[in-house]
């Protein structure tokens, strides 16, 4: 029987492949991959794509769950589970699934066969862990509401209670939507580019602070929703910081360009390994703090003999993990081209007193050349962003003769490919480690160690 998109068939999950997408077969012969589906599934699916060698389906009724499947049998979609795509999965078959999505793209892209996989870092907390959440506004009617787009679409659902957002976030998410619809303000559409309300931000942190920034389609400050705004720290203390951010382009980008301070402080602050932290708005930080401490200590026991140590931070952002690496390394050089983040860091060591971490501004293809040129450098920390590193660079790194490098990223299959080009240079992948920085997600962290041979 020919298939057709919206036909409905039932096929068996047979296993997850890396983006947390099941694979199952219709009559065993053509691959169906189907969102928010567990291994060992049953299930009746509607067809929604259709390719010469698989489709893609939605689930509209599960016949028999897998066994990893969570009790909760009603839900299936992702928006039932909150646009988490590994919701559906108890938390220990989370943790085997990433750690067998790691080892697949370093196997296959990465091209090393040799190298232990080994067991995912689990997460000290698997829900409410995000410190920082951004949610669009919409309209339900005439509610104001709030919440997450639907798969591959711009419109927005609501939930009762973001399972992954800080329990104090949702509250504060929660009563500014009952002030914004008591007056009734107006909500941005996107297609005529007018209304008000675009999103909210909350940022929280572990001594039970928040940041509240509201975004809006504006020029100036609205003396109403200062006002609300005014109300909501008035009955909230643990609001210590709130903004209005001004965002009048056209574009997806939640955070306005001008970000305008109007109660409190102007940054919330965070702690870790005793290091102050400062942060704003539009600061970078990761957004589950107890893993990121493990991530954190994870990477730097990677280093053999540390303190003798003179390491480079590449891509540094504002210096985080150099600042935590001084704690310990002799010496560290903290790399980031962008000036304000440079700015951010410099910043912060002196007001934490540390004297052993240098910031520089510029490409890190060429300050690490000049560094090496004029110091001795026993060590390299890689924290790139999604995207990698570029090949150039990778060969720079390895030209200057650095013998140990610590890659952290947030997408391995961009590790493996960066780590295929270091193996080629001569170096060797000695470790990897998957971490759980997101909980009932797809998404995983993933540490390696290289060392020259």
């Amino acid at each position: 029987m020919k298939l057709q998109k919206g036909q409905v068939v039932e096929v068996k999950i047979e296993k997850i492949v890396y983006g947390g997408e099941g694979l199952g077969y219709y009559n065993n012969e053509f691959a169906m991959f189907v969102p928010m589906s567990v291994p060992g599934d049953v299930l009746k699916v509607e067809i929604i794509s259709l390719k010469k060698s698989y489709g893609r389906a939605l689930i509209k009724e599960i016949l028999i769950p897998g066994p990893e499947r969570i009790k909760e049998l009603s839900y299936v979609t992702f928006e039932d589970f909150q646009g988490c795509d590994f919701g559906m999965l108890n938390y220990e078959s989370q943790l085997k699934y990433k750690k067998e999505m790691v080892e697949d793209v370093v196997r296959r892209i990465g091209k090393n066969s040799k190298v232990l996989i080994e067991d995912t870092l689990e997460s000290p907390v698997e829900k409410n862990y995000r410190n920082k959440v951004i949610e669009p506004f919409s309209l339900n009617g005439k509610e104001i509401i709030t919440g997450f787009f639907k798969r591959k679409s711009h419109d927005v659902f609501q939930v009762e209670d973001n399972m992954l957002n800080s329990v104090l976030g949702n509250k504060l998410i929660t009563e500014l939507k009952e002030l914004l619809n008591k007056n009734k303000i107006s909500v941005y559409d996107e297609k005529n580019h007018r209304g008000l309300l675009r999103h909210v931000m909350v940022r929280t942190n572990s001594f039970g602070e928040a940041m509240v920034v509201l975004i809006v389609n504006d020029t100036k400050v609205n003396e109403e929703l200062k006002s609300i705004l005014t109300d909501l720290k008035n009955k909230f203390k643990e609001i210590t910081s709130t903004y209005i951010s001004l965002n009048n382009r056209k574009t997806n980008v939640a955070i306005g360009d001008e970000n305008i301070l109007l109660l409190g402080d102007k940054t919330i602050k965070e702690d870790i390994s005793d290091i102050h932290f400062n942060i704003s708005p539009t600061s970078f930080f990761q957004i589950n703090l107890l893993q990121t401490r493990r991530l954190y200590d994870l990477a730097i026991s990677m280093f053999e003999n540390i303190e003798n140590k003179t390491i480079v931070d590449a891509y540094a952002g504002t210096g985080t993990i150099g600042m935590i690496l001084s704690k310990k390394a002799k010496q560290v050089y903290s790399i980031e081209i962008i000036e304000s983040a440079v700015k951010d860091g410099i910043k912060t060591a002196k007001e934490n007193n540390i004297s052993n971490v240098e910031f520089i501004c510029g490409d890190v293809n060429k300050e690490l050349a000049k560094l090496i040129k004029v110091k001795k450098v026993d060590s390299i920390i890689l924290d790139p962003p999604r995207k990698g590193i570029d090949e150039e660079s990778l060969l720079n790194i390895s030209k200057v003769g650095i013998k140990e490098i610590v890659y952290i990223s947030c997408n391995p299959s961009t590790f493996a490919r960066d780590i295929e080009i270091l193996e080629k240079e001569g170096y060797e992948l000695t470790r990897v480690k998957p971490v759980d920085m997101f909980p009932q997600t797809s998404h995983i962290e993933v540490v390696g160690r290289l060392i020259k041979k």
